[in-house]
């Protein structure tokens, strides 16, 4: 039966955890996985990107495969063909396909017509393979997820929403702090709640970035202007408060450590020194997207985890 990644909670808590641990193999050996050899993967990009294409088109060549970058504009999507002919000629042609776009709907649409495992490389609604690296830097830092509380501070975005779902999936604390009518997306908020029920985790919803980060392990922050927001006209100023500076750092638990999925501008959602404090944190975010996302292509295409 065939696998994608479009929602993190395509994934069991068990499968994460098992995703994480090989993904530290491949880190110490990256051509230990050739899972793609004699594979094709097409890298679907609507949105621009430096991480997920430069990941991606490193990881499947790693792994044996070829990648084939594939702009939007020069695709029949740009000129209205429909999203579903779309899958089902790729998958005549590709193994895998990798798509970084604005709709979720759009990517739920691909993964039902395709034949061939689909992997989510952002969407408005999540950003599901950046979650999975971030639990990856988090279990390195810590050395384990459990008992673990991750605050996020800012917009209640497509990062808000996916840390929500992956917290509650595995049992970790979850607060989100974001102004007046800018919380996450109404559906990750009940979701996350229904599986926290289940997994014991506590999910807090707030528009006070002080009372988020206490006792937090991990601070979490995002650009407050998403890419395609550009023309949101006075956000930045609403979103002052929500600054991750020294002073808010200093509300959470001594050994926290501060995230940033980049890529950052400075002075806003953060200020300097709390990002260069923090940079060898981010940017092994940023390198972990590699090593995880080979390991997750690894179970889509039924490589027994560790074996």
């Amino acid at each position: 039966m065939k696998r994608d990644f479009v929602s993190f909670t395509d994934l069991s808590r068990e499968e994460v955890l098992s995703i994480i641990d090989y993904a530290k193999k491949l880190k110490k050996d990256k051509f230990a996985d050739r899972t793609l050899e004699g594979k094709s993967i097409g890298l679907i990009f609507m949105k621009q990107s430096t991480r997920t294409r430069l990941s991606f088109e490193v990881g499947v060549y790693q792994m044996g495969g070829q990648p084939i970058y594939i702009s939007g504009s020069t695709t029949q999507l740009s000129r209205g063909e429909d999203i579903k002919d779309t899958a089902r000629v790729m998958s005549r042609y590709l193994d895998g396909i990798v798509i970084r776009t604005f709709s979720h709907q759009e990517v739920e649409e691909l993964a039902k017509y395709s034949s061939i495992p689909v992997i989510n490389a952002l969407t408005d609604y999540q950003h599901p393979c950046q979650v999975l690296a971030d639990l990856m830097t988090i279990d390195e830092e810590f050395g384990s997820l459990e008992n673990k509380k991750v605050a996020y501070v800012g917009d209640g975005n497509n990062m808000a929403n996916t840390l929500l779902l992956a917290c509650a999936l595995m049992g970790m604390d979850m607060s989100v702090a974001t102004p007046p009518n800018y919380e996450p997306n109404g559906k990750a908020v009940y979701e996350s709640l229904e599986i926290a029920k289940k997994s014991g985790s506590k999910i807090t919803i707030t528009n006070d970035p002080k009372e988020a980060v206490l006792e937090a392990d991990v601070i979490y922050t995002d650009v407050w202007v998403s890419m395609g927001q550009e023309n949101e006209k006075g956000k930045k100023d609403v979103f002052k408060p929500f600054t991750v500076n020294k002073d808010l750092v200093l509300l959470a638990k001594p050994d926290a450590i501060v995230m940033h999925c980049l890529p950052a501008h400075k002075g806003e959602e953060i200020t300097e020194d709390v990002f260069e404090q923090y940079s060898d944190v981010i940017f092994n975010q940023a390198e972990n997207r590699l090593h995880v996302q080979k390991s997750l292509m690894s179970f889509l295409f039924k490589k027994n985890i560790g074996g």
